[in-house]
């Protein structure tokens, strides 16, 4: 998701007028561990991927059962670090298999939010960080199964990801 994700996150940087600075850098990776299990889920991670394009790609209604999907979870960490050191680690979490159930859930709540909580949002082209920001996140911890959890090191978080009033997020968990 690097790919999208590194876009997404750069044009939010963007449209909100640089809360992180015109000097931002966002990657992503995946951690397999170390030694033979590490090997063993980075070849997992890598069939994975490569099953999603080329002849091998999966057919429309080839994806997983109701079961798997049901049985799916996520658990990313996203880490902060500002030049002088200061850190923000955010860990998302998701009840059902992220490349379906939940999607479905993200995308259906991104919808009722600009319905009802964001609706002045300007025409354009916005990413959905921008266009709802607090809104969106508030809709997916209370209907979509998502759980954010927040630590910080300083105040890095407030420069960061500044919340509505003001607020501290020193820290916190939501959902």
């Amino acid at each position: 998701m690097a790919t999208l994700n590194t876009r997404n996150v750069h044009r939010s940087n963007m449209l909100m007028g640089f809360p992180y600075g015109k000097d931002f850098v966002y990657d992503e990776m995946v951690l397999t561990g170390p030694g033979d299990e590490g090997l063993a889920n980075a070849k997992r991670v890598m069939a994975a991927n490569s099953e999603k394009t080329g002849p091998e790609a999966l057919k429309p209604g080839e994806g997983p059962s109701k079961q798997e999907r049901d049985a799916g979870h996520y658990d990313l960490l996203y880490i902060a670090i500002a030049p002088d050191g200061r850190q923000v680690r955010t860990a998302v979490k998701g009840d059902l298999d992220p490349g379906y159930a939940s999607t479905a859930k993200m995308i259906s709540e991104c919808a009722i939010c600009l319905l009802r909580d964001a609706p002045d949002v300007p025409a354009g082209l916005w990413t959905p960080g921008a266009a709802m920001q607090h809104k969106l996140i508030s809709r997916l911890v209370d209907h979509a199964g998502l759980r954010f959890e927040v630590e910080t090191s300083g105040s890095l978080a407030d420069a960061v990801m500044p919340r509505e009033g003001g607020a501290s997020n020193t820290p916190r968990l939501l959902g």
